[in-house]
């Protein structure tokens, strides 16, 4: 029971994080989020959507008990964008940089882990 309280705080920060995150990449002009590293508008706003629909994917199915799988592929999606952001900030400024968006990025993977449906077999049983 433990364990579920705590995905439960860690799904509704990473959701509140990449809601935010996610919103401001699609209402901000592409010209304002120029970082060290130059990425197509186009794939700014694709990350924006990715990002938004994973923060919903982290809280709406264990909300309204429809779907639970996705919770789990949410995270590990927003984990694999993650993965991205790390190298990303890691080649455009000081490695140092990078610990943010590694730390957030297991998170989400820590949520994928935890939320997975396990399901072994009898026969499968050593």
């Amino acid at each position: 029971m433990k364990t579920h309280k705590v995905l439960w705080t860690i799904q509704l920060l990473l959701a509140a994080l990449f809601l935010f995150a996610g919103v401001s990449k699609l209402i901000l002009p592409i010209e304002a989020m120029a970082g060290p590293v130059a990425l197509p508008g186009w794939f700014l706003r694709f990350i924006g959507v990715a990002e938004t629909m994973g923060a919903f994917g982290l809280i709406l199915p264990g909300l309204f008990k429809i779907k639970l799988v996705l919770t789990p592929l949410a995270a590990a999606g927003l984990a694999i964008i993650m993965v991205g952001a790390t190298v990303i900030t890691g080649i455009g400024g000081p490695v140092t940089g990078a610990a943010i968006p590694l730390s957030i990025g297991l998170l989400a993977a820590s949520v994928a882990y935890g939320r997975w449906p396990v399901r072994v077999s009898s026969t499968a049983q050593l």
